[in-house]
């Protein structure tokens, strides 16, 4: 006689009562929304009182599925979702009416150039082989907009390889760029739980020119690694023009208000390669992620 095998569990899962719950009989009592299941009654997960259910859904999801399809480490891209890449920026000069107009489009025009960088150096971090585990390393993971965003899916899908969209929920209208891989384009109702997911598996980001979003982004890791809630990591800044046009680095050092060693958790690149030979060296050095150079 061999031993019992017991079940895995007694209770039916929450699939298995969803489904019953299609075909209970109508009656008033059952046609209430009180009468639905909690976790398929959207009013009430839309509920003020809900907001800490939702800040762990929005937490949970990405994670999971991540999880589930092996996505040991990330390289995150953040940039502008304005500036145009360099096949439509004479377009844009072009369509200039105004002498404002034309000096915008000519800068846009200028900064265009770092989409290619942007695609050039997601397609390296796409080359990185898969660990012994089977997890993949350095995956492309960007807002999931155009511009930057668009450049670094497009580079990992030259590659044939997956990569990831952290999209958000705006009053405008916006869809996720069509090199995202669809199982990993994800939506945010939460900037705050975006930005982590951002964080939660980077191990290199690049930074290329933006505005408001780029900065809120680029500033809050370098916060974050400056006072030491997070380790530190390669974060490449591109476009030492624009940057240094737009924020004065030195000037914060010379006022006091940071040191100068906090300078050195920026590296400046102009290149794909030069951006992935700091990681491959930051990383060499580090011994505790190994990079495929």
């Amino acid at each position: 006689m061999t031993d019992p095998v017991p079940p895995e569990r007694i209770f039916p899962s929450s699939k298995v009562d969803a489904e019953a719950a299609k075909h209970i009989p109508s009656s008033p009592q059952t046609e209430d929304p009180a009468y639905k299941l909690a976790f398929q009654d959207n009013e009430f997960l839309l509920r003020e009182d809900l907001r800490p259910v939702r800040f762990q859904l929005e937490l949970l999801k990405p994670e999971l599925l991540l999880d589930e399809q092996k996505i040991g480490s990330t390289f995150v891209f953040y940039g502008s979702a304005r500036v145009p890449e360099p096949a439509k920026a004479d377009a844009l000069l072009a369509a200039a009416q105004t002498d404002k107009q034309r000096l915008i489009a000519e800068r846009l025009k200028a900064k265009s150039r770092y989409y290619d960088v942007a695609r050039e150096l997601a397609r390296i971090a796409s080359r990185v082989d898969r660990d012994d585990e089977g997890r993949r390393h350095f995956v492309v993971c960007s807002g999931g907009g155009p511009s930057f965003m668009e450049a670094a899916n497009r580079g990992a899908c030259d590659e044939g390889v997956d990569s990831i969209g952290l999209n958000i929920v705006l009053p405008h209208e916006q869809l996720p760029n069509p090199y995202v891989t669809p199982s990993l384009s994800f939506q945010f109702h939460y900037f705050a739980l975006r930005k982590m997911h951002f964080l939660l598996r980077a191990r290199a980001v690049a930074v290329f020119p933006g505005g408001f979003g780029t900065f809120d982004e680029m500033f809050e890791l370098l916060t974050l690694i400056q006072t030491g809630k997070v380790r530190p990591l390669p974060i490449l800044l591109y476009g030492r023009e624009f940057w240094n046009r737009v924020v004065n680095f030195e000037a914060l050092v010379e006022e006091g208000v940071i040191s100068e060693r906090d300078l050195d958790l920026i590296t400046w690149c102009e290149t794909a390669e030069e951006g992935w030979a700091t990681v491959c060296r930051y990383y060499e050095e580090d011994h505790r992620l190994r990079v495929a150079s």
